[in-house]
């Protein structure tokens, strides 16, 4: 008679084997199930797509006021650009967007260094390379997820609802720039949070530090702009060369938050607007810069910040006499 304890003796492993090419991705995992779960995640996640909801209630009372007067297309929605409107609430998202990437990236490698994971997760096979492709992957699918579901349904909604205002027709190609507008900024934080959390051992430095960049660029192009708007006389005229102004204007994107502006904009190939629907704003709407220098300012911090963290990650701490 067999006795009620289990034989607990070796038994062969039978279950799936991943290659070794997706050894990256379960450290994505793990990343990002520990991340979703942090407080204030779902909420701030939620808060970054209050434009859209605003923009959606003020549409359809729009449109339901127009009806009810007996006039067969609103005058307002007929003026809307559409892509302005979705450059608006990518613009008000921003904030919430950069406080989750210090939420769930600021710390990812600072905090694994502080409590030496970092000998467990290089141990053999895993590489320098599976772990910070790993991280990145995470924070960039986490990031460009939060953008691009109210994003997205957004859109649904007014293709749904809008198409006879010239939605679709207005803009053909809406939905291919949508998706390279929300990854984007996701990219950007994924590099910029694994640099910067590569050079301090405390996920708070780390947060502080990025923080102070995001706030004080800022603070800079806050001014810029007060001077761009200020140079505007009450009939429309620069008092300002146009040279200083040229300037002054590429300077309004100096920033965390400007860069990312000035890359949406170029990508939706608009100036953008004022907030108010179907209004084209005053003078102090900044154009567009030019694509070329700012995707290369792009790509240059995205590619430092990268390497920074690759030359920072190490199983054990290098301690000189």
């Amino acid at each position: 008679m067999p006795g009620p304890i289990a034989d607990l003796s070796y038994r062969n492993y039978t279950g799936l084997l991943e290659p070794p090419l997706w050894r990256w991705w379960v450290i994505a995992k793990m990343t990002m199930r520990t991340s979703i779960k942090k407080k204030g995640f779902w909420a701030l996640a939620v808060l970054s797509a209050y434009w859209y909801v605003f923009l959606g209630v003020i549409f359809y009372f729009i449109e339901t006021l127009g009806s009810g007067a007996g006039v067969a297309l609103s005058p307002v929605l007929a003026k809307i650009v559409w892509r302005d409107q979705f450059l608006n609430g990518f613009n008000l998202s921003q904030l919430f967007l950069f406080v989750l990437a210090l939420l769930i990236g600021v710390g990812t490698i600072s905090n694994d260094s502080r409590a030496h994971a970092l000998l467990v997760y290089l141990s053999k096979p895993c590489t320098k390379a599976d772990y910070l492709i790993g991280k990145w992957v995470a924070i960039f699918l986490i990031l460009a997820a939060v953008g691009a579901v109210p994003t997205f349904l957004f859109y649904g909604y007014c293709a749904l609802s809008y198409s006879r205002y010239g939605f679709f027709t207005s803009e053909p190609f809406l939905v291919a720039k949508l998706i390279e507008m929300v990854m984007l900024p996701a990219a950007f934080h994924a590099s910029v949070c694994l640099g910067v959390s590569s050079l301090f051992n405390q996920g708070r430095l780390a947060g502080a530090a990025y923080a102070g960049i995001y706030f004080m660029t800022g603070a800079f192009v806050l001014m810029m702009r007060a001077v761009y708007a200020v140079d505007t006389s009450l009939n429309g005229r620069r008092h300002l060369p146009q040279t200083a102004i040229h300037m002054i204007g590429t300077l309004t994107y100096a920033s965390v938050n400007g860069l990312e502006n000035a890359l949406a904009k170029i990508v939706l190939d608009t100036d953008g607007s004022g907030l108010v629907p179907g209004g084209r704003g005053a003078g102090a709407v900044v154009p567009a810069p030019d694509g070329l220098p700012f995707g290369i300012v792009y790509v240059a911090i995205c590619a430092i910040c990268l390497l920074i963290a690759w030359s920072r990650i190490r199983a054990v701490e290098v301690v000189g006499r």
